[in-house]
């Protein structure tokens, strides 16, 4: 091979690592909310506290959605997104604490029939990071056509509930959503660069991490399943549909809200590359 052979692809190859580095340090910016909900539950765990740990979680988590909107990384809209975020994951808590889904042991003044009110915020992380995602990689969507996706989100929240008492239709409803959205593409922008992928794929993607970040937190005490309460052992691989389904209701409440602001299709977007490999 010649240097005048070499030279182009190791320039190719530094181009791809640059946009790897690129498009890792967004995604820090991206899950700097949930990062720093781990961040208090780790710490909670080590450092003596003078109030109950769940208490001083919750305190936590309202000074941290607090200061990152005046350091001004949440606008107003995102925080009102966290905030319905957490009321939707309270009554889902409530309730699957109440059939006995999972557990949250520890005595603290915060907790209502048995659920402490930080709680919601696991699933005001999940908004947080899809919001952040949205205005910081530029998504836009094409192929996407909100009232099938949308009837699909409630059917999966619904699911949550009523699988206590009917058959558990998770598997059609995510094949359901897997029909809806197979045309449908979330495109995203790393330096001058734009990429795309199957939207359902970074559901699932996303739902990966999500499981993973689950085991993590049981094992800091977020809270506990039944057969966690003797000794921690990993959360079975079946929640990690649970939690896809989660991302697409997620995906979708934030999407409404993007449609609102003009830029879930792209308008008023800078105009990029698609040229992945420009070195430029």
């Amino acid at each position: 091979m010649t240097a005048e052979q070499a030279t182009p692809r190791v320039t190719t190859a530094r181009y791809a690592v640059s946009q790897l580095l690129r498009f890792a340090w967004i995604e820090l910016q991206c899950c700097l909310f949930p990062a720093l909900v781990f961040a208090g539950l780790a710490l909670s765990t080590v450092v003596p506290l003078p109030i109950a740990r769940y208490d001083a979680l919750l305190i936590y988590a309202v000074a941290i959605t607090v200061i990152t909107y005046l350091l001004g990384f949440e606008t107003g809209r995102e925080v009102g997104v966290i905030f319905a975020f957490h009321l939707l994951g309270l009554a889902l808590e409530l309730f699957k604490v109440h059939q006995g889904s999972w557990s949250y042991p520890e005595e603290a003044w915060s907790k209502i029939a048995g659920v402490p009110l930080y709680a919601g915020v696991m699933y005001a992380s999940v908004g947080s990071y899809i919001c952040q995602a949205f205005r910081r990689f530029g998504l836009t969507v094409t192929g996407y056509h909100w009232l099938p996706a949308t009837l699909c989100a409630l059917a999966a929240y619904a699911n949550f509930f009523t699988h206590h008492w009917i058959v558990d239709l998770r598997y059609v409803i995510a094949v359901l959503f897997i029909g809806v959205l197979w045309r449908a593409r979330v495109h995203f922008i790393v330096g001058r660069a734009r990429y795309w992928m199957p939207l359902w794929v970074s559901f699932l993607l996303i739902g990966v991490f999500l499981w993973l970040a689950e085991n993590a937190a049981t094992f800091l005490g977020a809270w506990k399943y039944p057969d966690q309460l003797d000794f921690w052992r990993m959360v079975h691989v079946g929640k990690l549909g649970s939690w896809a389904l989660l991302v697409s209701l997620s995906f979708v409440l934030v999407a409404a809200v993007k449609a609102q602001e003009g830029r879930l299709y792209g308008d008023g977007l800078p105009a990029v590359t698609t040229d992945e490999t420009d070195p430029d």
